[in-house]
């Protein structure tokens, strides 16, 4: 069982009359870990669905403005993000927690990292800066055409991304996933899962998708060498969808981070190898030898 439903879900009202929606898994009393979901997709697509339990961890999972339930926030920015997490941290009574972030999830939960909201990180199949100039000649060449637009036109690609819907972002993922990961995404409940978390993330159009995307592909507004707390990166050794390297460059880029290459495995990391991900979470917390 790689996923459930939410034991608990709800909204939280932020100081300025804005709405973000939530999901936690596992135990109201355990280790905080909070999620940064991967694109397009809601609150409702947790991970660890077995194991959050048995290791006392309180998953809770987060919709970014405009996805989902959370109540839009136009030209929002990495900083407005920190900000947001920082009170909704302090009215949940969260605490420093461990954070999570996955695929385009990625850079959000790092800018958590760099503003000191989070106490531990781990990035699996993050998103990377792929407008960083190491990567000028690694990207294929529609991604390199989308980068190259999102950077010298942000207004124009965010239009454009804002035309994607829950069923192309379905076939996109699927399209670009390995085997080893379909199996994971085709399996009934899992496949249930996405498709509710996609069609979530969509309730309020493409908006919410779209300011992501630039924001992932323009130059991230984050200063890795920042990063104080324990960050490790996970990558399937098959994923070819989420870094030209694997991690590699951005695990040099952050202070003292931790690269793992999983084999036999790509996008689908999360869900594959949710009991390791979490224990080293929790080990890098103190929490758990």
């Amino acid at each position: 069982m790689y996923v459930r439903a939410p034991d608990r879900i709800g909204e939280t009202r932020l100081s300025d009359g804005r709405l973000l929606g939530w999901a936690e898994w596992g135990p109201p009393e355990g280790t905080p870990v909070l999620f940064c979901p991967g694109a397009a997709t809601s609150r409702w697509l947790g991970f660890g669905a077995e194991v959050v339990d048995r290791l006392g961890v309180r998953l809770v999972s987060v919709d970014r403005p405009g996805l989902g339930v959370s109540t839009p926030l136009p030209g929002r920015t990495f900083a407005d993000f920190v900000a947001d997490i920082r009170q909704f941290t302090a009215v949940r009574g969260l605490g420093r927690p461990a954070m999570a972030g996955n695929s385009q999830g990625a850079p959000f939960a790092l800018a958590c990292a760099e503003g000191g909201v989070a106490a531990a990180l781990a990035i699996v199949s993050g998103a990377d800066e792929v407008a960083a100039p190491e990567f000028a000649s690694a990207l294929p060449d529609e991604l390199r055409r989308l980068v190259d637009w999102a950077v010298r036109d942000p207004a124009g690609a965010e239009n454009f991304f804002a035309g994607f819907s829950a069923d192309s972002m379905h076939d996109l993922v699927m399209g670009s996933s390995p085997e080893c990961d379909l199996a994971v995404y085709r399996e009934p409940g899992f496949a249930d899962a996405y498709r509710r978390a996609l069609n979530e993330g969509f309730v309020q159009g493409a908006a919410g998708y779209a300011r992501d995307t630039v924001l992932a592909m323009r130059p991230w507004s984050i200063d890795l060498k920042k990063i104080s707390v324990p960050v490790d990166l996970w990558y399937g050794e098959l994923d070819q969808s989420h870094s030209p390297d694997n991690g590699a460059l951005l695990a040099s880029r952050i202070p003292g981070a931790q690269r793992h290459l999983v084999p036999a495995i790509g996008g689908a990391v999360l869900w594959t190898h949710a009991e390791l991900i979490l224990s080293t979470l929790l080990a890098r917390l103190g929490t758990r030898s």
